[in-house]
């Protein structure tokens, strides 16, 4: 029996079976945690640094790259990163790193300014920089357009865009005291302020753009009066003196007033950005508009010192115009010189009411009439004076009888009306033939001197005869003294008669 068929049992068969490898090293562990851990530490960063904005400015006064911070209501949003030249060399470009979270804060209105102390109309701020420095200050805009790039503003802003109230816009032809931040008094209580003001692209007036506090922002309506408050408003009137000023602080830095006339019905509060008229003080605010003004000419043969543009007409006391331009006026043939004074004049203010008259009244021919029967009963224009102490003047019409006769021509553009000479020039007439009338007596008494003098003369024939008789009664004085010291010495004479004579 071979081996083969045996009762050994089989030996197992062994096979080689491969190990499995990792495609990912351990050693590569180490770099990816750090390239991931560098990468969420990028993000980290990038998000909590938030977006890069650039703001120019006119000047770096004050700010310093890596410690002037952006502010916004006190909260530091932002840190100035890099400040460098325009290329022009005319303004600054400050580069800034905000905060997280403040994509929504950069919109196309938002503002930006530097803080440093300053002061500005009754506004004094800033003063916290004097210790830490200036920074930069913000206000958010309301848009919904994104920004990056912002011009800075020269000014603070004195009214930021949370202060409850509303804009209103003052247009005046002289700035006079105002200022960013000059107060706006209500019933002399500080109910706002000025925030910006700028000059109009003609150059004849000034924009005022004034913040009122809400809830007085209620009491400005579309027929308020604002004006000039600035200083102390003295008037001397049948009343008396009378002194007004808003506050002190409007006479050191001056103010703007305003109020509403008494209206029934009374009168919604105005739109916001509403335009008004900002007058020279209360008086000019009140005065009642023309309604129907009429231009006429009047020429005096008088000096006009102290007559202005502006200047009142009144007839018998009541306004009832203005001056409107002073020029003189030159008759090229027979070269005699006059001054013409162009007037504004509201023909109701005489009395003519054309509002509810009947639908055929002819309003022109009733001005025309009016003024043609008051230059024949001796109206005329006059020059006066208005403050004696100023010099001040102003025309007034008035009647006076004895003037000469006048007629108006209505064919002039514009009308011509008659006028009278000034009380002034009337004094000095009246001084004139004063002065005439004592030239004559002076004459007169000098004649009658010369005469005198001629007869007393030494070899004229009454100063002989003079002579002759002042001897004469030099020697009757001498014979009654002699007389007299006879009686003297023997007063018996008077009885007996003088001793030796006859009986």
């Amino acid at each position: 029996m071979s081996e083969s068929d045996g009762s050994f049992p089989r030996a197992p068969e062994s096979r080689a079976v491969s190990r499995k490898r990792t495609r990912l090293s351990l050693v590569w562990l180490i770099p990816i945690v750090a390239a991931a851990a560098g990468a969420w530490v990028a993000v980290a960063r990038v998000l909590s640094e938030g977006p890069e904005i650039t703001i120019v400015f006119q000047s770096a006064e004050g700010l310093e790259t890596g410690k002037t911070k952006i502010e916004y209501n006190g909260v530091e949003v932002g840190l100035v990163t890099g400040i460098r030249l325009s290329d022009d060399h005319k303004s600054v470009i400050t580069t800034a790193r905000m905060g997280p979270k403040t994509e929504s804060f950069l919109v196309e209105n938002t503002r930006f300014w530097v803080v440093r102390p300053r002061i500005s109309g009754a506004t004094v701020s800033g003063l916290g920089t004097l210790v830490s420095g200036a920074y930069i200050g913000m206000e958010i805009g309301d848009s919904k357009k994104s920004r990056r790039r912002f011009d800075a503003l020269e000014v603070p802003p004195v009214v930021t865009g949370d202060e409850p109230g509303r804009f209103f816009v003052l247009k005046t032809g002289d700035l006079g005291s105002l200022d960013n931040g000059t107060p706006i008094y209500f019933r002399r209580m500080k109910v706002g302020e000025v925030a910006s003001y700028e000059l109009e692209g003609d150059g004849q007036a000034f924009r005022v753009k004034a913040f009122v506090y809400a809830p007085y922002d209620q009491y400005v309506s579309p027929d308020t009066r604002f004006w000039h408050a600035s200083g102390v408003d003295v008037s001397l009137s049948a009343s008396g003196l009378s002194v007004q000023t808003q506050s002190l602080v409007s006479i050191l830095i001056g103010g703007i007033a305003f109020a509403t006339p008494a209206s029934d019905p009374v009168l919604p509060a105005a739109e916001e950005n509403t335009l008004f008229t900002l007058f020279e003080d209360r008086a000019a605010a009140f005065h009642p508009a023309a309604r129907d003004p009429q231009t006429y000419l009047v020429v005096f043969d008088q000096p006009v010192r102290g007559l202005e543009p502006g200047a009142p007409v009144e007839f018998r006391g009541i306004p009832i115009g203005e001056v409107v331009d002073v020029i003189g006026k030159l008759d090229t043939v027979t070269f005699d010189f006059a001054v013409q004074v162009t007037l504004r004049l509201d023909a109701q203010r005489f009395g003519i009411q054309a509002q509810g008259s009947d639908p055929g009244f002819d309003l022109v021919a009733a001005r025309r009439k009016l003024l043609d029967t008051l230059v024949s009963r001796g109206v005329r224009a006059q020059l006066r004076t208005g403050n004696l102490l100023s010099g001040a003047l102003y025309v007034a019409f008035d009647f006076f009888p004895d003037a000469g006769p006048a007629t108006v021509d209505w064919s002039q553009k514009p009308v011509q009306l008659p006028t009278t000479p000034g009380q002034l020039q009337a004094l000095e007439a009246s001084a004139a033939r004063i002065v005439r009338n004592l030239d004559r007596t002076l004459a007169s008494a000098r004649g009658t001197l010369d005469s005198a003098t001629t007869l007393i003369e030494p070899n004229s024939v009454l100063s002989q005869q003079l002579n002759s008789t002042l001897q004469e009664v030099s020697g009757a004085a001498r014979a009654v003294r002699l007389f007299a010291d006879y009686l003297e010495r023997h007063p018996e004479a008077l009885i007996r008669g003088k001793s030796g004579e006859a009986k």
